[in-house]
């Protein structure tokens, strides 16, 4: 391997590293802000959900949770009691309900995410718009492929084959 090839490998093994540290950090920081909001952590997660994406049917949330239904039912029930969701009727079909994110609620979670957008807005300002745009190209495609990959472990694991049948000559070579 020569050394451009190895100084490119090295590379990459930092950023997959960072990228896990990354992830371990803003987990205990949605911690956190969960545990001074009085929420579940999969609490928080499913607000964030509902605030990127908008009102979206229990059975949805749930898909782009990652959460069986029936977990869900407890997760918006905790959330509706606590004054952070609304359950709604569909406006496109009135036997349908939406989970709604409350507005009213939104700038207490901002608030407590505060320190972090400050200090992201802080490292943002050190590059110009070019390597902005590759650092924001750089995201979107690790996102896409943690979604491409956690899609593929939803579906169903194959059975594994059982073991076929053993040659006395293999049995005799396993016991050496």
């Amino acid at each position: 391997m020569s050394s451009v090839e190895l100084g490119r490998k090295r590379a990459i093994n930092e950023i997959r590293d960072l990228l896990r540290g990354v992830n371990a950090q803003l987990a205990q920081l949605n911690h956190q802000v969960g545990t001074r909001l009085e929420i579940k952590d999969v609490d928080l997660e499913c607000l964030d959900l509902l605030a990127r994406n908008g009102p979206l049917s229990p059975s949805a949330l749930a898909r782009r949770a990652g959460l069986h239904p029936a977990t869900m039912t407890g997760v918006l029930d905790r959330l509706e009691r606590g004054g952070w969701v609304t359950r709604e009727r569909d406006p496109g079909d009135r036997r349908a309900v939406l989970v709604v994110p409350r507005k009213d609620r939104g700038a207490e979670i901002f608030r407590l995410y505060a320190g972090m957008n400050g200090a992201l807005d802080e490292i943002c300002a050190g590059y110009d718009e070019a390597e902005l745009g590759v650092l924001a190209d750089f995201l979107r495609r690790v996102a896409s492929a943690g979604e491409r990959s956690t899609a593929e472990l939803a579906e169903p694991a194959e059975p594994a084959e059982p073991p076929g049948p053993r040659s006395s000559a293999t049995e005799r070579q396993s016991s050496v």
